[in-house]
Order: C-alpha cells, then structure tokens, then sequence
C-alpha cells in the first residue's frame, strides 16, 4: 500500500494493486479497476515513484526472508521410536 494525499482531505492509505489509470488533468486523478475515482495532492510522477518504491521494497523483503530461511536451523529427520519396535516385533 502506498499513502496518498486527498486533495481536499487527509492521507489515505491506497492498495496500488487496484489502479487502472493515473491522469493529471491538471489535479491528480486515480481511477481504481472498479471505477472509484481519488483526486490527490501528488503528481502522477510521484505516485509511480511511490509504486515503485513499495514494490521494490516487497522484493527487498522477499530476498530478505529468503536467506533468512537459508541461515535458520538445519532440519533433523528423528526415528520414530513407536514405529520402530513395532517392525522388530
């Protein structure tokens, strides 16, 4: 999500998946896939800027935990103790 200014309002919180379009016509207008429309402070160039930053920052943290996967504890495989008397039997 990215946060976003309303034109005649407070910031707002904006999933940037849900855009269709962006325009300046000469205000910011968002048009989100079902048709809702918000007018924003920011420029068109700023909110791709914001989009790319959120997206990169979803790889960034993606790779992240990708190591840290990596690194965590080795994974054991343990005998079942249960199991293994009962084939002796």
């Amino acid at each position: 999500m990215i946060t976003l200014t309303r034109l005649n309002g407070p910031p707002f919180a904006l999933n940037c998946d849900l855009i269709e379009r962006a325009e300046a016509t000469p205000d910011t207008v968002l048009t989100l896939v079902d048709g809702t429309k918000y007018v924003v402070v920011e420029s068109v160039e700023e909110v791709i800027r914001r989009i790319c930053e959120f997206r990169a920052s979803l790889v960034a943290l993606a790779q992240h935990l990708e190591v840290e996967v990596r690194r965590g504890p080795a994974l054991h495989v343990v005998p079942d103790v249960d199991h293994a008397d009962h084939q002796e039997a």
